[in-house]
Formats: structure tokens, sequence, C-alpha cells
């Protein structure tokens, strides 16, 4: 059955350049999540915050996507995931845009609501691209289409990376340090502290504003563009939204897919975002704790196109199983070995990591009423909120310094350890009913 499945063209011709719209779009969203990540350390440092506090970055960040998953399934149900697109571009280009004056008001605050409006627009960009490529071709060969253009996900966040990396970290005046290797802007005066600060929100405004101006390219290219009208429903067959809520909640498979999202995305957020404190308490500065972040995606990106050429013959619920066993046991070894080799194990999570959220929404779905694919993507969108909830979780634990005679750092990944538990047992549950079906 697999060997069949892998012959299938994954994307017909006929779809193939809305498929290769939609995919910069996946990339888009990549670079505004993974330049985001190391914000956190960055807020941290220029605004004088506890981990606890920075990680609020994260919370509205992904709260964005809390809040308007399910307007933006509605939006579409309304009208077209054409129209879904061009709102979600719109409202990502007005988000970073905000932080122009955000940057002028030096307020943390502002950065989190320009964070918060710009999430709208990938809220709506999710909700709408990820059904929208599923709906590209025959739904056997749908989870390896979805994770096919998923790929391009971690292309966008490899370049949010090397820009955090290569531009807005190294020159950060905040995070210069003494020979000791300790950071001397909290030994300055008030007065040198605020000409600091000054520069430093302006180098973090910058590469908001310049992917603003690439979201509004993209914005006129997807209203220039036809788009074919792949929804199954018609004005006449449209299921009503308590018909539709309660399919889904007797559906088990989409139920429980639901909250693994939830806990993959939080183990996700987690991983990316305090590995920068992780190599801090080794004593590396941020700009070279970002490169193991670049060194992670590469994997990330990497083990995507093997995970996709793998579901040729395994299928995809059991090799979820398995990736997730394998992400555990690295993360074991983060939190136990103390020094460079729990820094690489860290780092190698997120090879095993890499088809967790595509091939989770793809078998949630697989089995969803097509009368209720809109709302049910809206859902598995908005569990993101597992990256707003257990940040802030974890900043709270490195905020301790040392637990249990072990650094508090190393400590916090048990959080994203009972997250890949937890991705774990929905792949091996969802592999067991598919053998009792088949």
């Amino acid at each position: 059955m697999n060997t069949k499945k892998g012959k299938e063209a994954i994307v017909s011709r006929r779809y193939l350049i809305p498929f290769i719209l939609l995919t910069a779009l996946f990339a888009l969203w990549g670079f505004a999540n993974d330049i985001t990540n190391p914000m956190v350390a960055a807020f941290q440092t220029v605004m004088e915050l506890s981990a606890t506090k920075a990680s609020m970055v994260q919370f509205a960040f992904y709260g964005g996507y809390a809040t308007m998953a399910i307007p933006a399934a509605l939006f579409i149900r309304r009208f077209s995931y054409k129209s879904g697109i061009l709102l979600g571009l719109a409202l990502y280009a007005t988000g970073a845009f905000l932080f122009i004056p955000a940057a002028a008001y030096q307020q943390f605050s502002f950065f989190c609501l320009s964070l918060y409006i710009l999430t709208f627009g990938l809220a709506f960009l999710e909700t709408t691209a990820n059904p929208f490529v599923l709906s590209l071709g025959s739904k056997s060969t749908a989870t390896r289409r979805l994770n096919f253009a998923q790929a391009f996900n971690p292309m966008g966040s490899l370049s949010g990376m090397a820009v955090a990396s290569l531009i807005v970290l190294p020159n950060l005046i905040s995070d210069k340090r003494d020979a000791a290797g300790q950071i001397i802007f909290p030994t300055l005066d008030a007065a040198e502290k605020a000409q600091i600060r000054l520069h430093d929100l302006a180098v973090i405004r910058d590469p908001y504003v310049a992917i603003g101006l690439v979201v509004l390219v993209m914005l006129i290219v997807f209203a220039l563009t036809k788009m074919p009208r792949t929804e199954s429903h018609s004005d006449g067959n449209r299921a009503t939204f308590r018909e539709t809520m309660h399919r889904l909640w007797h559906n088990h498979e989409y139920r429980y897919g639901v909250l693994a999202q939830v806990f993959y995305v939080a183990a996700q957020i987690m991983v990316w975002t305090f590995i920068i404190q992780y190599a801090d308490n080794l004593g590396i500065n941020k700009a070279t704790a970002q490169n193991y972040n670049i060194l992670a995606m590469g994997m990330f990106l990497t083990f995507r196109f093997v995970g996709t050429y793998l579901m040729k013959y395994i299928g995809a619920p059991r090799l979820l199983g398995i990736f997730g066993v394998l992400a555990a046991l690295c993360t074991v070894g983060a939190i136990f070995i103390v020094g460079f080799g729990g820094l690489c194990c860290l780092v190698a999570v997120s090879a095993f990591m890499s088809i967790m959220f595509p091939s989770i929404y793809g078998i949630a779905l697989e089995r969803v009423d097509e009368r209720d694919t809109s709302l049910g993507a809206a859902f598995l969108v908005m569990a993101i909120v597992g990256g707003a909830l257990m940040p802030p979780m974890q900043g709270s634990i490195i905020d301790c310094r040392v637990l249990w005679g072990m650094p508090a750092v190393n400590v916090s990944f048990i959080l994203p350890l009972i997250c890949f538990i937890v991705v774990a047992v929905y792949g091996l549950y969802t592999a067991r009913l598919d053998r009792k079906t088949a």
C-alpha cells in the first residue's frame, strides 16, 4: 500500500503554480517564527528583564495564533482560501511595521503588541495554507504533500536565524562582555544604558520592517494570481458550526491530534528559544549560541526531506511515534549531560522534531469530514497556543539558577521531554488504529 502511494504524484501539474506560491508562505512564517525566538534573549538583556518576563515575547507571539485561528477559519468558510491569504498577509505586514513606533517608544509591551498583531496574520496564513495544500490533490498523498510543503518552512526559519545571528545579535552593544565573560551593560549608568538601548532596539526593529516590505510584495502577487477554489463545500452543503463541532469532538484521532499539536509546538518553541540560555550557561555568548540554533535548524530541514522520503515506506503515524521516542531520548541527554555533550543532544532534538507538525496535522485531518476541514484546521493552528503557555513556565525554572544540584536550565528541559512523550504516544496510538482499519 505504501509503495503504491509512493508512486503517485504529490502535486499534479494543474496545481503546480498555486502550490509553489503556497510554499513561499510557509517560508514567510518560518522567518517570523525563528527570528523571534532569539529575540527573547535579546530583550532579556537590552530591557533588563528576567527570563520569565522576556519569554512574554513568545506568549504574545503564539497567543496571536490562539486568538485568531477560529475567526480565520470562519472567515475562510464565509469567503475563500485566497481571501484568507490576502487578509493574513495584510495583518502580517501591519504587525511588522508597528516595530517602528515600538522602537521609538522603547516599550517592551509595545513590541509584544506588534508581535501579537503580526501573528494574527500568521494565524490566517497557517489556517489557510495548510488545508489548501492538503486539498491540492489526492487524499492518499495529502500528508506527504504537506510534509513536502512544510519543508520550505525551515528555509524561511534558517533565513530568520541567519539574520538574527549575523545582523541582530552581533550588533547588540548591550551583549558586550568583559575579559571574564560577564555582560558589561548592567554595570553602566542610566545615560549610557539609554543610548545603548536606543541603538539596540533599532537593530532589532530593522529586520521586521524589511520582512514587512517582502510581505507587501507577496500580497500583490497573490492578489494578481488566480487561485483554484478547492473548498469542498458549496453554500447548499455547508455544515453549521454546531454540527462541525459535534463531529470533530467525537473524532478521537482528530481530538487527540489537537492535544498532541499543543504539546509539540510547546516543545519546539522551548527547544529553540532556550538553546541560547543553555549555551550561555556554558559561557557561550548569544551570537555564537545562535549558531547552534542554525545548526539545529539545518538538521531540522534535512530530516524533513528524509522523513518525507521515508513516508513512502513507513506510515506517517508510525514514523511520528519513532521520531517522538528519539526526540525524548535526546532531551534526556540534554537534561542529564552537563556540558558540551548536553548541548549536542539539544541540537540533535531538532532532527526528530522535523516531521512532527505536518504529520500530526495531516494525521488528525485525514478522517475529518470535508465540510469540517477549515474549522478542523483552525483548531490545529490554535494548538500553537502551546508555544505561548509553556515557555514562560520554562523561563521561571531557568530563573532559579540551580535546582537539585544541577543547572536550572538543564532541569527546565523536563517540560519538552514530557511534550515529546505525548507526541510519541499519539503517533503509536494512531499507527495502531491504522493497523486495525487496514
